[in-house]
């Protein structure tokens, strides 16, 4: 069980045309990362995605809601957005065979079916709750502060569905809300009415929540092996203890990302998985990576990289083009699988048609991993920053490993560009107009603020 990184790729020698970070840069960046990993592994008690992994008191809830759901309910439905929902699906994606919700209740070995709401499309929540048997559905309320608009509003038309079709009383039995362990509505609402609720400890924030129950509890009632899950989280922070640059991983991705950017200009980075089951995990990454890293500094100076997510082979048909020969403001970090090269062998056919002759006696395993190295290595000879990242197996262990992978690395890569990562200042004041214009009390000054704002011009109205 294990993780390796090659990042030959982003460095001068490989690269043609004067490509590359420089040996000179890579060393005199491990200054820079040394106080980035004193900044971050001083925080222990304020960072509790650190934590997580070995936070044993804080699994058992989890883990005991699970026990007493199982065999109760054939659907969990999971309120929540961002954050509180990425991780989830992440995991769901990863870990339960393909097209979960769509196998039988055999096939899924008895456990439910997962389905998340993280918007508010009017229409796509009517179609769940009217395809659902409410008698049968767990819910699942995430949110920290307890107040997140979209939550709340899923919240109450769900509650509202349940207590009809199932009575006040039974309808409490089939919430459990995930949610500060002190404050919010959520948790004024479960003191009041005996709902069962499970903590998100109060030292960690949002996109850093999948190894809490946010992402543990779901994990747990679709019967993925958390403990597994925890434990390569465990293994990646252990490593993360070495304050040498060439020692940590996480450390490594950061610095390579933060040079990349800002000593050469490659602002968008992609994170490209080859593997199916990882498609949702490079979508959680890009929050991660977006929400932590772009702020604006003290002195007034935007930073921030912007993360794109990718598919391979799929996305070789997409994006690819505009890797090779579009903006050089590119790096891309793939994500390979060990192992696979006797999955799906392709039988040998049509011999003599020279496009599928040479298919025969190959796999379909062989095939993903070539494409990957093959897109690595054309990259690489355009002069194009990629890296990649490789892990034995898809399975509980190595993806636990590979979020707290994302997860330090995001937060050494705040401290490099010296910005908190834990905030998102740039999101409120969308909150505030959006509780203005619906009469939340408390937003008068950003209802006058929105209502200073310029009026539609006809003149550029079509």
């Amino acid at each position: 069980m294990s993780l390796s990184f090659d990042f030959t790729n982003m460095m001068a020698g490989a690269l043609p045309r004067g490509a590359g970070i420089t040996e000179a840069q890579w060393q005199e960046a491990a200054p820079a990362f040394a106080r980035a990993h004193a900044a971050v592994h001083a925080r222990v008690h304020d960072l509790g995605f650190l934590t997580l992994a070995t936070n044993t008191a804080l699994l058992e809830p989890s883990l005991a809601v699970a026990a007493r759901a199982r065999g109760r309910f054939d659907e969990v439905l999971l309120l929540g957005i961002g954050g509180s929902s990425l991780g989830p699906i992440a995991l769901r994606t990863a870990l339960c065979p393909l097209r979960w919700n769509e196998l039988t209740t055999e096939q899924r070995g008895g456990h439910p079916r997962l389905h998340v709401l993280d918007n508010v499309d009017p229409a796509t929540i009517a179609t769940t709750l009217a395809r659902l048997e409410l008698a049968r559905t767990l819910v699942l309320v995430v949110s920290k502060s307890g107040g997140t608009v979209e939550t709340m509003a899923q919240y109450l038309i769900v509650r509202e569905a349940l207590a009809t079709a199932l009575g006040e009383d039974t309808a409490r039995a089939h919430l459990v809300f995930i949610t500060d362990p002190e404050v919010g509505a959520l948790r004024t609402i479960a003191r009041a009415e005996g709902i069962t609720t499970v903590d998100i400890p109060a030292n960690v924030g949002g996109r850093f929540s999948v190894l809490s129950p946010v992402g543990i509890l779901p994990a747990a009632l679709l019967g993925i092996d958390v403990q597994a899950l925890l434990a390569g989280a465990a293994h990646v922070t252990v490593e993360s203890q070495h304050a040498a640059l060439a020692a940590n991983r996480a450390g490594a991705f950061a610095v390579l990302q933060w040079l990349a950017d800002t000593r050469h200009g490659r602002r968008v980075h992609v994170l490209m998985p080859y593997a199916d089951p990882l498609r949702d995990l490079a979508f959680w990454f890009v929050q991660l990576w977006a929400e932590s890293l772009g702020k604006t500094k003290a002195d007034g100076t935007s930073v921030g990289p912007t993360p794109l997510p990718a598919l391979g082979a799929t996305d070789q048909h997409a994006q690819v083009q505009l890797f090779m020969e579009g903006p050089r403001d590119k790096s891309v970090t793939f994500i390979g699988v060990k192992g696979r090269q006797g999955q799906g062998p392709i039988p040998a056919r049509h011999a003599d048609v020279a496009e599928l002759g040479y298919l025969g006696g190959h796999t379909l395993g062989e095939l993903i991993d070539i494409e990957q190295r093959a897109t690595a290595g054309a990259l690489a000879a355009r002069g194009q920053f990629n890296a990649t990242l490789t892990v034995d197996t898809i399975d509980a262990w190595h993806l636990g490993a590979l979020l707290q992978t994302f997860m330090l690395a995001t937060a050494y890569a705040g401290e490099l560009y010296g910005i908190n990562a834990f905030d998102q200042p740039g999101v409120e004041l969308g909150k505030q107009f959006a509780y203005a214009m619906l009469g939340r009390t408390g937003s008068e000054a950003a209802r006058a603020e929105w209502d200073a704002l310029p009026q539609p011009d006809p003149r550029w109205a079509m």
